[in-house]
């Protein structure tokens, strides 16, 4: 999910977020509209409104000290359950068929992988978002990183073990600043990923110093670095089998079989 989240953090306005709670599809046109300069107040959904049908989908929760978390038992829940279903079945083949190629055409030893985002695909950032009223930024997320563990998605430590025991090999690919592993790394594991977040599998932004297989260094859009750490990712002998991700630009540019989005009414990540 991200691009570059300490700067370039891009809010959906209250159609999209509609439409990503209706349908948990965010299409081209969608967008384009979204971010076109309204004629007049109607075109504009109540943002009050809009917020109520998020906290609705998510199954809203309050705990004794008034933190906001999401049901299992949510419309959400339900629809990234139907998501790891098919995923699995996918897995399960890909599995099976340890002769594929991958998408740099390396044929016969490539290893089954898969590739993780972490914020709303492995951990929910639910509780973040209610607490900052759906505003992003560089200094709350380190606060809240630093001190505070987020909720799993979902089934996701459980699909992700799975795969994990049946070899596939997991990788994290995030767009949070490589000064925030530690706190990352911590709260994969509290959130019960067995899979290792060490720095061989767990790749983060980092602009100070960029990676040399990554020819656009540190001026990255999340498409460009994405893509290009999935690459680099198989040109280790990898072949990657799913790809997840909260936002399209999570899985666009190739490199890797089969793509799984999961829904995400609260932002937009271009």
């Amino acid at each position: 999910m991200q691009l570059s989240l300490a700067s370039k953090r891009a809010r959906i306005a209250a159609a999209g977020a509609a439409l990503a709670v209706g349908a948990g599809l965010y299409t081209a046109g969608a967008a384009s509209a979204e971010h076109s300069v309204p004629r007049t107040d109607k075109e504009i959904p109540n943002l009050t409104k809009v917020t109520d049908k998020i906290k609705a989908y998510y199954g809203d929760t309050t705990d004794k000290n008034g933190q906001h978390y999401a049901s299992p038992d949510s419309n959400y829940a339900k629809q990234v359950a139907d998501i790891q279903k098919k995923a699995k079945a996918q897995l399960e083949k890909a599995v099976k068929n340890q002769s594929g190629k991958n998408q740099s055409g390396k044929k016969g030893a490539a290893k089954p992988a898969i590739v993780l985002d972490l914020d709303d695909t492995t951990l929910l950032t639910y509780n973040y978002e209610l607490q900052q009223g759906f505003h992003f930024t560089p200094e709350s997320q380190d606060a809240y990183l630093k001190s505070t563990d987020m909720a799993p998605v979902f089934g996701m430590p459980q699909l992700v073990n799975w795969a994990q025991s049946k070899g596939i090999t997991v990788f994290y690919v995030t767009g949070r600043d490589e000064h925030q592993r530690d706190w990352s790394v911590r709260n994969l594991k509290n959130a019960g990923y067995k899979p290792a977040a060490d720095t061989a599998h767990f790749f983060l932004k980092n602009k100070k110093t960029p990676p040399a297989y990554l020819p656009c260094g540190a001026t990255c859009n999340t498409v460009e670095y994405k893509a290009g750490t999935r690459k680099h990712i198989e040109s280790q002998g990898y072949r990657i089998v799913g790809n997840f991700g909260d936002q399209y630009s999570d899985l666009q540019g190739g490199y890797a079989q089969h793509t799984y989005k999961l829904p995400n009414p609260m932002y937009f990540l271009p």
